[in-house]
């Protein structure tokens, strides 16, 4: 078993109330999200925004929005795992807290 493997008793535990997991998992989202988003940055700085049918420095300025919202959106079709990681990280660290 890798040490990045989630272990089932750590989804599962209960320790925290709804509301609080309910937030936990969504600052999950949002790091896995803005993770995802830094990821993409590179593949998109090489490409000329000239031509024809480009959008020239509109396009530019706007990249990092368009970067952000394909991010969220890969988070919400279920992303690449680092969500459930980083929620069970917390869900440690809270126990251990207590």
């Amino acid at each position: 078993m890798s040490d990045l493997a989630v272990s089932p008793s750590l989804l599962q535990s209960t320790p925290a109330p709804t509301a609080s997991r309910d937030r936990m998992r969504e600052t999950a989202e949002q790091f896995e999200a803005s993770f995802l988003s830094q990821m993409l940055k590179p593949m998109f700085e090489g490409l000329s925004t000239d031509g024809m049918f480009g959008g020239g420095e509109a396009e530019a300025t706007w990249r990092s929005f368009q970067l952000d919202a394909m991010a969220k959106e890969t988070v919400k079709a279920g992303g690449i795992g680092l969500t459930d990681q980083v929620m069970a990280q917390m869900l440690k660290m809270q126990e251990q807290g207590q």
